[in-house]
Order: structure tokens, then C-alpha cells, then sequence
């Protein structure tokens, strides 16, 4: 629930320090707020990237510079400079390095919760819920439109359906094609974004279905592996336009949640034994 608040960022709830930088970090609720103070000469790749174990970065980065310059190196061979006063967005898969003379200093409000921390402190196995979402119709739609008003269609699509994951604390873990994957530490923080996802993409005349499922995921070089992302996925292919499905385990760790839910009935996933429950959220 919003609520009004304020913290600090001199008296940050964390402190990561790491080589050549370091990131304060104040939480309100669920939203994460971090400061970086990056000095000259460093690069993610040598002062980060023995921490993260990935070959780029992961993490998606939405900010203001305060002052000093950053840049950052795509792994498509994209390059990008940062400098005091831009507002900037970086998407997963990147290189970068502080190019001034002084430290770069700069305010984020997406991944700073997860930022600098290494898989053994985020544990190789977590409990998480596991999301996704894809654009109802899209290969009609693709042909509809053609190539150029589509590639359009879908930046301005993810760029709302991402503006909902950063509210709800979600980490971005792919985006092939038209859908998404994303994975929440709590499962009502999974379901309202799943929730708000649909609404935020209809005025684009478009329609999206999203599918849940919460067990035990491994986490490996920034990706997630593991039984609950072939069971989110399979319940997701169940859903129509707006629906938002999930399995009987994320229900019932929605006990509590003040979220409504009908049952949809049993079904037999694809590569998975048995009959499963299948819930679907009430509007």
C-alpha cells in the first residue's frame, strides 16, 4: 500500500562496497533505491564481474546521473556514454567503465537490491515465484502489421511491462521474442504484477496472458533453471487474453493475500506427471 515516507541517502539500510565502488542503498517498501559512487578507471568486468560470476552484466539499470561519465559497452557491440544530468536505461548484457576524471555518481531505481551481490549470497537454490508473459495473438498480429510497426509495437510493449516489474521488485530474467520471464521473491507481489501487466499494454491494442508457478529454482550465471520454470511456463500456454493462471502451490502461499481466485480445473502439463490444479486470478 503507498504510503507517505522518506529515508536518507546518508543513513543507506545497505552498503555494498566493492572494488573501486561502492552502492548505498535505502528501501521504501517495496522499492529499492541505490546511489553509486563509482571511481576513475573502474570497470565492471574486472571489479564486479568476479563477484556477479557472469560474463556481462544481468541487471537492468534505470537512473540519473549526478555527476562523473560511464560507459557502457553492449554485448550486440553497442556503445553508450552516460554524463552528469542524463537520465538513462541500460538493458542485461553489458560491459562498462567510469571514463572522467572523477567518480561517477549516480541514483537507480531498479536493480539496486540485487547489485554487487554474489550467488552465494543470493543462495543457488531460492524459493521464488516464476512469471511469464507473452502478447496474445502475435504471430497474426506480426503479419498484420509487418516487421518495422511490430519491432516498434513490442519496445513500447516491454517498456511498460518492465515499468510494472521495477514497482513490484521483480527481477527481469529473459525477453526472447514477445515474452518475458521474471522472478519474484514473494508470491502476491508476483500475482498483483501479473495483474497489472495486461492493463498497462491495452491502450497498445494489445492483450497479454500471464502464468505463475513457486518452487525451488537454481540460479546459474544470472539465469534460472529448474522444474518451476517448465510448470510456469506450461500453465501460462492454459491462459487467454487478460488471464492471469497459477499453480496450486503459488495459491496457497496466497493465504492471507486478500487476492480472489476461481479454479480452472486439473490439467496434464506437458513433460510433467499427474493432473495439476490450476487456479486463475478474479478480477
Amino acid at each position: 500500500m503507498p504510503r507517505l515516507q522518506r529515508k536518507s541517502m546518508a543513513s543507506p539500510d545497505q552498503v555494498r562496497a566493492f572494488p573501486n565502488g561502492r552502492i548505498d542503498v535505502v528501501a521504501l517498501d517495496e522499492t529499492s533505491i541505490g546511489r553509486f559512487t563509482l571511481q576513475p578507471g573502474w570497470r565492471w568486468s574486472r571489479d564486479v564481474a568476479p563477484i556477479a560470476g557472469t560474463r556481462s552484466c544481468q541487471l537492468r539499470h534505470f537512473g540519473y546521473v549526478i555527476s562523473g561519465s560511464l560507459k557502457v559497452f553492449m554485448d550486440d557491440g553497442t556503445e553508450l556514454v552516460t554524463s552528469a544530468g542524463d537520465a538513462y536505461e541500460i538493458p542485461p548484457g553489458h560491459d562498462a567503465t567510469v571514463v572522467s576524471e572523477g567518480p561517477w555518481d549516480a541514483i537507480e531505481f531498479t536493480s539496486s537490491h540485487l547489485y554487487g551481490v554474489s550467488p552465494e549470497e543470493l543462495g543457488e537454490r531460492v524459493l521464488a515465484t516464476v512469471l511469464f508473459c507473452d502478447i496474445v495473438g502475435s504471430t497474426e498480429m506480426l503479419g498484420r502489421l509487418g516487421d518495422h510497426a511490430w519491432t516498434n509495437l513490442l519496445t513500447e510493449h516491454k517498456t511498460r511491462v518492465r515499468s510494472v516489474i521495477d514497482r513490484f521488485r521483480g527481477r527481469e530474467i529473459d525477453a526472447a521474442g514477445d515474452g518475458l520471464m521474471v522472478l519474484f521473491d514473494g508470491a502476491a507481489r508476483a500475482v498483483r504484477a501479473a495483474a497489472a501487466m495486461d492493463p498497462a499494454v491495452s491502450p497498445l491494442g494489445i492483450r497479454l496472458r500471464a502464468g505463475l508457478h513457486t518452487s525451488e529454482v537454481e540460479m546459474v550465471g544470472g539465469q534460472i533453471r529448474g522444474v518451476a520454470v517448465h510448470t510456469a511456463a506450461r500453465v501460462t500456454a492454459l491462459a487467454g487474453a487478460g488471464d492471469v493462471l497459477l499453480s496450486s502451490t503459488t495459491r496457497e502461499l496466497l493465504e492471507g493475500s486478500g487476492l480472489m481466485l476461481e479454479p480452472r480445473g486439473e490439467f496434464e502439463l506437458k513433460g510433467l506427471t499427474g493432473p495439476r490444479a490450476i487456479f486463475a486470478l478474479r478480477r
